[in-house]
C-alpha cells in the first residue's frame, strides 16, 4: 500500500502545480490532481512555493484548512470511485452527485464520511468500515 509521508504529499502537489503552470506532460496521477487543483483556486498560493509549502502549518483552531489534506482526500475518494472500493461507493457518489448536481459537492459530502470513518478507526484502534462509510455517503443522497 501506499503511505507517502507529509513532506511527499506535498512536492506531489507542489510538483503537479509548477509543471501544470509550465505546460509539462503530466502522469495519469498528475492530471487527475491537476483538475482538482484547478477547481481550487483559493490553494494556488499554497502550492507555488515548495519550500513554503513544507514548512506551513494547518491549524484548525486558526481555521486554516489543510490544502494537501483536502486534495488529498479528493484524490482517494476518485480512486475509491473509479475502482467501486469500498464496493458500492461509486453508485452511492453518482446518486449523491445527481442529488447535489455537482459531482465536486458530492465530493465535498464523502469527505466528511471518509474523515468520520477514519476518526473512528483510529479511535477505536480497529480497520477503516467500509460499510459503515458506503451507509454515510447512502444517508446524503
Amino acid at each position: 500500500m501506499f503511505n507517502p509521508t507529509k513532506e511527499e504529499v506535498r512536492r506531489f502537489f507542489c510538483d503537479t502545480w509548477r509543471k501544470t503552470q509550465a505546460g509539462e506532460v503530466l502522469t495519469p496521477l498528475e492530471a487527475i490532481a491537476r483538475d482538482w487543483l484547478i477547481q481550487h483556486p483559493e490553494y494556488e498560493s499554497d502550492f507555488a512555493n515548495p519550500e513554503t509549502a513544507q514548512n506551513a502549518d494547518y491549524d484548525v483552531e486558526q481555521g486554516k484548512s489543510n490544502p494537501f489534506l483536502h486534495l488529498s482526500m479528493h484524490l482517494s475518494i476518485a480512486e475509491q470511485i473509479s475502482v467501486d472500493q469500498p464496493r458500492g461507493i461509486r453508485d452511492a457518489f453518482l446518486k449523491l452527485a445527481q442529488r447535489r448536481n455537482s459531482e465536486h459537492d458530492a465530493h465535498h459530502e464523502i469527505m466528511e464520511c471518509l474523515g468520520q470513518m477514519l476518526w473512528t478507526a483510529q479511535r477505536n484502534g480497529t480497520a477503516p468500515d467500509g460499510e459503515a462509510y458506503v451507509e454515510c455517503v447512502r444517508l446524503r443522497v
